[in-house]
């Protein structure tokens, strides 16, 4: 119970478990939510110190019995890295407009719930992280983007104002814009005559977010941009 502990959505086969392994390597106890416990059961017998909540973030009351728990099984998280996200491509014509509410449930009410519920702790602490994790989508809206942009850009305003308001009582709120593909293996289908210079690798994204939640408070990040070197912006 000595170790810090981390507490980290959206934990799939990339992103959410690289950030969950190096949150481990770096000597954190991490709770991880994502809504497929086999999954999550996995990598708990994997990674020391990682235990598994099966939790659909968009349920309120889901959400509450996992804070509960965690809780009482670990503490309360000094980081929360939202991951969890809700995707969908098309035209604002072609998109079904319930997917689109569906993504806002989870990249931004999902989160809004989230930090409402562990920001207090942190505030009564003077100290603490909170991260989300977006894309080059919360800055422009490109038209097959509809159903997924408008939503990451209202996570990235809400990310802001949380960090406007937490800032000045010691609590680090960052957004993270990654500006590429993520290397995963249905990207990989997908683009498979794509150099391995246009991805950009999961523990590489979870490096940097390891690097921001340790800034000195002199030179806190919010807005922080990750792009494989050969991307065009």
């Amino acid at each position: 119970m000595s170790q810090p502990l981390a507490l980290v959505t959206g934990v799939g086969p990339g992103t959410g478990s690289a950030i969950v392994r190096r949150l481990a390597a770096g000597g954190y106890r991490v709770a991880m939510l994502a809504r497929n416990g086999e999954r999550l059961a996995s990598l708990e017998r994997e990674i020391a110190n990682a235990k598994a909540y099966a939790c659909d973030v968009t349920d309120e009351q889901q959400l509450d019995r996992t804070v509960a728990a965690l809780q009482s099984e670990l503490g309360m998280p000094s980081v929360v890295v939202h991951n969890a996200v809700g995707g969908a491509f098309g035209t604002f014509q072609e998109i079904d407009p319930q997917i689109l509410e569906r993504n806002f449930q989870v990249n931004v009410m999902a989160f809004l719930h989230l930090v409402r519920r562990l920001a207090p702790a942190m505030v009564e602490r003077g100290a603490g992280a909170i991260v989300a994790t977006g894309n080059t989508s919360a800055l422009r809206g490109r038209p097959s983007f509809a159903g997924f942009a408008p939503t990451k850009a209202a996570q990235r305003i809400l990310a802001e104002a949380m960090a406007r308001d937490l800032g000045p009582k010691g609590v680090h709120v960052a957004y993270i814009v990654i500006d590429a593909v993520i290397d995963l293996e249905w990207t990989r289908k997908r683009y498979a005559e794509a150099p391995d210079s246009f991805f950009v690798k999961p523990a590489a994204i979870a490096d940097e977010i390891w690097h921001v939640i340790h800034q000195d408070k002199s030179a806190w990040s919010f807005n922080v941009e990750v792009r494989p070197f050969a991307e065009k912006w």
